[in-house]
C-alpha cells in the first residue's frame, strides 16, 4: 500500500495523474503521431537481414567506421559542453542589446540544411577561408578533410542542442542563489561554479546527451567539410550512404548498429541522469 502511495505521488510529482482520462481530441492525433515515428523504425527492424548481421557487421571498415563515429561524436560533445554552457549562461543571464539576435544566429544550425552548413564551414575554415587561409599561413595546417573536420563539423550542427537545453534549464533555476552568494563575498566565478553549475547539472547531461546523438548522425556538413576517407573521416552515417549504393542489407544491418547505439545512450542516460 505504501509502495503504491509512493508510486502514486511521483507520478503526481511528474505531472502525471492516474486518475486523468486522455480525451479522444488529444489520443487520436496522439496515436497517429507515435505510429508515423515508430513506423520506420519497425520497418528496419522487420528488412533487417538477421542470418546475415554479424558478417555485416564485424568488417573492419564497419568496425573502423564505427569507432571513428564514437570518438568524434564524444569529442564534439566535450567542446560543446565547454563552450556552449558559457554561451548558454550569456543569453540565459545577461540582458544586452543584440541578445535575439545572438540567439538567432547562435541557434541557426538547428534549421540550416547541413549541407549548406559544410559550404559555411569551407568558406570559413577552408584553404581559401576567411580564418582557414590564416591558419594555413601560420601553422601551415590544412584543416578540412581531415578528423578534425569531422570533429568541427559535429561540433558545428549538435552544439545548438545543447545550448537550448542549458538555457532552459538556466531560466528555471532561481537567481537569488547567486545573490545570496554574492552578499556572502562569493566572486561570480565561483559561484557560477559552486552555486550555478551543480543545480545545472540534469539540464548539462540532457543537452549533452542530445548534442552526442545528434553528432552521431552528422552527415551533411560531414561529407562536405570532411568528406568521406576510410579510417579518417568516413563515419557510420557515410558508410550506411555508400552501402546503401552497392549493398542495401549491409545499409540496413549499418543502420541498425547507429540505432542500437543511440536508443542505448538515450535511454541509459536519460534515465539515470535526468530521473526527476
Amino acid at each position: 500500500m505504501t509502495d503504491v502511495a509512493a508510486d502514486t505521488a511521483e507520478g503526481r510529482s511528474r505531472g502525471a495523474d492516474p486518475r486523468v482520462r486522455v480525451p479522444y481530441a488529444l489520443f487520436v492525433p496522439a496515436a497517429i503521431g507515435v505510429v508515423f515515428l515508430i513506423l520506420p523504425i519497425v520497418g528496419l527492424l522487420i528488412r533487417t537481414p538477421w542470418h546475415h548481421l554479424p558478417s555485416l557487421i564485424s568488417s573492419p571498415d564497419v568496425r573502423t567506421a564505427l569507432r571513428l563515429s564514437l570518438e568524434t561524436a564524444t569529442a564534439a560533445t566535450a567542446i560543446a559542453i565547454v563552450v556552449g554552457v558559457p554561451i548558454a549562461w550569456v543569453l540565459a543571464r545577461l540582458d544586452f542589446r543584440g541578445r535575439s539576435l545572438l540567439r538567432a544566429l547562435i541557434t541557426l544550425p538547428l534549421v540550416l540544411p547541413p549541407v549548406a552548413g559544410g559550404i559555411a564551414l569551407l568558406l570559413a575554415y577552408g584553404r581559401r577561408g576567411v580564418v582557414g587561409s590564416e591558419i594555413l599561413k601560420v601553422f601551415g595546417v590544412s584543416l578540412p578533410f581531415t578528423t578534425a573536420a569531422v570533429v568541427v563539423a559535429e561540433t558545428f550542427v549538435a552544439m545548438p542542442f545543447l545550448i537550448v537545453s542549458v538555457e532552459g534549464s538556466l531560466r528555471g533555476v532561481d537567481v537569488r542563489y547567486d545573490h545570496a552568494a554574492a552578499t556572502l563575498g562569493a566572486s561570480r566565478l565561483f559561484t557560477f561554479v559552486h552555486v550555478t553549475l551543480p543545480m545545472l547539472g540534469p539540464g548539462i547531461a540532457a543537452g549533452a546527451v542530445l548534442c552526442w546523438a545528434r553528432a552521431l548522425g552528422e552527415f551533411g556538413a560531414t561529407i562536405t567539410f570532411a568528406g568521406s576517407y576510410p579510417g579518417t573521416t568516413q563515419t557510420m552515417p557515410l558508410q550506411v550512404y555508400l552501402a546503401l549504393q552497392n549493398n542495401p542489407d549491409a545499409a540496413i544491418a549499418l543502420s541498425l548498429v547507429l540505432l542500437v547505439v543511440s536508443v542505448a545512450i538515450l535511454a541509459g542516460l536519460r534515465d539515470r541522469w535526468l530521473r526527476t
